[in-house]
């Protein structure tokens, strides 16, 4: 495959591999107003293609389905323990390299016939090339997005087994596991013409997929410097080597926070400076998993993205935080520590649930008034309020900025738009018709509504309840696809899609849950399905071929991450029960603990004695209200001056994901994320573009699998087998104090008592 800009004609054979092929549509020459309009995939995405190559073979079957198998076994096991592991698809992009390779040398290339005349089949069609590596990973990437850190489906049977005791059946929990990832594969299917045709939809994380599969697989010209492949197993090497620091021998490097040192006696220091429980104000990561761990690689972000979440995140943790705290006090803010993710009862302490739940895990009204209103801590609270703002002003942002755009494409007027090469290429093979779409679509909700009727006191959500998270899922799927095709960030909405349940039907726990999943899942499945599209439009995957890897791997990891998650919910004794489970045991999980307070939170106590009138966190709903608006003066400035290029860039939903996720980010891993970005997507991009070009997204992919190899490797070597180091560079943070409250007259064991 050629990396230069003119397009080669392809060959007119149709031998695509089942996708359908042909000729390059139009002029086989390339010119500049062909070429893609983003700078950063015109530079990285090869303007070739080879209809030729075959895609669904053997081979591809084979390794495909194995790496989806092994992946989703791993990720669903890993997430159970207290040290949660997600694996990611790099490692098997890498590992199924020399194994297809290595089939290619060995596998008979004798054809078969197919049903007499209807063709015929080979198991070894000729040399493994990049077009089956990349169908292979589409496949293995099911395991990840299924089964890895968002794995809602199987967090919400979890909660009702081991947290609500509930006696679900195993055809109920498929059901719901299945028709979460079906249902975001329909609306993937509906908004393709708008999240993976258009030019401006680039989906920037697949920039460094790109440049791994091309790394691995094209021969590059001598030149100076290391070849891309060779720069990649070089830094793979050295992030395997190095991670082992981090992730075993010497974890404060993941939380240095220095102030803390120079101030052991101070709780103010401590909570300005601690790198895990304060604001991290001088603290830093070393740790590329800590870095990378809730924005994704920042290698891969766009720099205007990066500048809009270091807006938000110094205004938020900087400013607004601060002055809520020391300042106003605000909902009693220092009874609490500045920044936790448990909630808290009006004297300080740790909230115990289990006093205000009855045996059939209602909310017990008299109990929860004579025990304590529920209280969270600053930061906590105010990162809630903010995705409140987040949810509307992402409507209103697409609505302004793309609206125009997604009217025209609603109204057939898509073969008029200007196409780049890729679209022209593409438009070689066969597309998906819409009906094979609309179809799983159908049947997803079909099903999970007779699950509704048939499992009524399991589920707890009526139809009409089902029905409401789709229209919300529908609702919000295209404007967070936008934002995360263009910023390579995704807002969420799980705090809304509770808050809204929880108003609807108070005091129902799995309702809540379920509403959530059918609600968020869906559509967090669905940008996982459209970026994987994306993918495929750039590395010329006919879309037939496109369809069929993944919804085969959906089905296949599916089926699996729920019979794993059964087998070790049936067979471990006390699974998930910190009291009950031995003192050693790492079977505690803590990501489901979150999903099952989540519901107590939303569900059980319910929104409204938080944010309604007379809720502490009351005035935290005007924030929809200016979500809502504070697009709008952004958007009439940029009409105003047209000419201004950089007004249209600021991004309200962007900047307010400067404070998304905290808890449980921290201030010091967006703080190490956005001072990377700037290091590489703003210098290195600026005053060494060559190097950037050639390099930048495969050091992202080389960081992350070398990262991934050692944690697997430290996971069942050591940590598995409880071979844990102790001493003073296994300890997370040295910040004692920064957990304690400032009130007069909160007393909190290992804390001072202030008068």
């Amino acid at each position: 495959m050629s990396t230069k800009s003119s397009v080669q004609p392809p060959p007119l054979s149709s031998a695509d591999g089942g996708g359908g092929g042909g000729k390059l549509n139009g002029d086989a020459s390339s010119t500049n107003d062909e070429r893609c309009s983003v700078e950063e995939v015109a530079l990285v995405v090869p303007e070739t293609d080879d209809p030729s190559l075959p895609v669904m073979t053997f081979r591809a079957w084979f390794l495909g389905l194995s790496s989806c198998t092994i992946l989703i076994f791993l990720n669903t096991f890993f997430i159970y323990r207290t040290q949660p592991l997600t694996i990611s698809a790099i490692l098997m992009q890498i590992a199924v390299l020399p194994i297809g390779k290595f089939m290619a040398a060995t596998l008979p290339k004798k054809s078969f016939a197919i049903f007499g005349r209807w063709g015929s089949f080979s198991l070894n069609p000729g040399p493994f090339n990049i077009k089956e590596h990349v169908v292979i990973t589409v496949m293995a990437n099911c395991g990840v997005s299924i089964g890895g850190g968002d794995a809602y489906s199987i967090g919400a049977i979890t909660v009702m087994r081991a947290y609500y005791n509930q006696s679900v059946s195993f055809l109920c929990s498929l059901i719901i596991v299945l028709t979460t990832q079906i249902l975001g594969y329909g609306w993937a299917g509906m908004l393709r013409r708008y999240l993976v045709d258009p030019v401006d939809m680039w989906w920037p994380s697949n920039l460094a997929q790109v440049s791994l599969f091309r790394a691995l697989h094209e021969k590059e010209p001598k030149t100076r410097g290391f070849t891309r492949m060779k720069f990649f197993l070089i830094f793979m090497a050295a992030s395997f080597a190095y991670y082992a620091l981090p992730g075993y021998l010497f974890p404060i490097l993941t939380f240095f926070s220095w102030v803390c040192w120079a101030y052991p006696h101070s709780i103010t220091a401590q909570q300005i400076g601690s790198g895990y429980h304060g604001l991290g104000v001088g603290a830093f990561t070393l740790d590329w998993a800590g870095i990378s761990a809730y924005h994704g690689s920042p290698l891969v972000t766009p720099w205007s993205s990066i500048l809009n979440v270091a807006v938000g995140f110094i205004m938020f943790i900087y400013i607004i935080i601060p002055l809520c705290y020391w300042k106003y006090n605000t909902f009693d803010a220092q009874k609490f520590p500045i920044f936790s993710n448990q909630l808290f009862t009006a004297s300080g302490h740790k909230y115990d649930t289990t006093k205000i739940l009855t045996p059939q895990f209602d909310l017990n009204i008299a109990a929860y008034e004579k025990y304590s209103k529920l209280y969270l801590s600053p930061l906590f609270a105010l990162s809630i309020g903010s995705g409140f703002a987040r949810f509307t002003a992402t409507l209103t942002h697409v609505a302004l900025f793309h609206g125009s755009d997604i009217w025209k494409q609603s109204r057939s007027a898509v073969k008029n738009v200007k196409m780049d090469i890729h679209a022209k290429l593409m438009k070689s093979y066969k597309q998906v018709p819409q009906w094979w779409f609309l179809a799983l679509l159908v049947g997803s909700i079909a099903l999970s509504l007779l699950m509704c009727f048939v499992w009524k006191e399991d589920v707890q959500l009526p139809w009409w309840g089902l029905l409401f998270a789709f229209g919300l899922a529908f609702i919000v799927t295209l404007p967070i696809g936008v934002i995360q095709a263009t910023t390579n960030q995704q807002p969420g909405y799980d705090i809304i899609a509770q808050f809204i349940i929880g108003y609807i039907l108070p005091g129902k726990p799995i309702a809540n849950l379920l509403f959530k999943i059918y609600g968020r899942t869906s559509t967090v499945h669905a940008l996982s399905f459209l970026a994987d599209l994306k993918l495929g439009h750039y590395m010329k995957i006919p879309p037939r071929c496109m369809y069929t890897a993944q919804l085969v791997g959906t089905l296949v990891a599916g089926t699996i991450n729920l019979a794993v998650a059964w087998w070790m919910l049936g067979s471990i004794d006390n699974i998930c029960d910190v009291e009950a489970l031995h003192p050693d045991s790492p079977w505690t999980c803590p990501k489901f603990r979150v999903t099952f307070d989540a519901s107590v939170i939303w569900g059980l106590i319910g929104p409204e004695r938080l944010f309604g009138p007379g809720g502490l966190y009351r005035n935290l709903v005007w924030l929809f209200l200016i979500g809502a608006l504070l697009p709008v003066p952004i958007w009439v400035l940029s009409k105003m001056f047209p000419e201004k290029k950089w007004i249209p860039l600021i991004n309200i939903p962007v900047i307010s994901y400067g404070f998304a996720g905290m808890p449980p980010a921290t201030p010091t891993n967006i703080a190490s994320w956005l001072i990377t970005g700037m290091i590489f997507n703003y210098f290195v991009f600026k005053y060494r573009k060559e190097w950037w070009k050639k390099y930048n997204y495969v050091l992202s992919a080389a960081l992350d699998a070398g990262t991934a190899f050692m944690g697997v490797l430290l996971f069942f070597a050591l940590q598995n087998e409880g071979k844990n180091l102790k001493w003073w560079g296994t300890e997370l943070d040295h910040c004692p104090l920064a957990t304690c409250p400032t009130a007069p007259g909160i007393i909190v064991q290992g804390c001072p008592v202030f008068n």
